[in-house]
């Protein structure tokens, strides 16, 4: 089992920033790829940016030049830094753990946490 633990939402004025942080605990050598993912009221859930273990980075269009993930395997733990925030950003953040492919791809997912951004 892994355990994702989600902090660093919060409210900020457009324009600000905000750094997300997801610390994993449990099988955590069983996680090959991790990512953000934010949920809009009454939408599905939708990809932000993943990074995998050793691997390159992927971004959703709409926040490319503006968010960047990072990893320090060494802490388990994944940050998504948010610059240049727009009250669209305004979701619940989710952070997401993919187990290897070897391992059934299996998904284990944060609670969440609320980024609010203010017009």
């Amino acid at each position: 089992q892994v355990q994702l633990v989600e902090s660093g939402g919060g409210l900020v004025q457009a324009g600000g920033s905000l750094r997300l942080s997801c610390a994993a605990s449990g099988r955590t050598s069983s996680i090959n790829v991790m990512g953000w993912y934010r949920q809009f009221p009454g939408k599905q859930r939708e990809l932000v940016a993943i990074i995998p273990r050793g691997g390159m980075t992927n971004y959703a269009d709409a926040v490319k030049g503006r968010f960047s993930i990072s990893r320090d395997n060494a802490k388990n733990t994944v940050y998504l830094q948010m610059n240049s925030l727009k009250p669209e950003d305004t979701a619940v953040y989710y952070c997401n753990g993919r187990m290897w492919p070897s391992m059934g791809n299996k998904d284990y997912w944060g609670k969440g946490t609320l980024v609010t951004v203010s017009s």
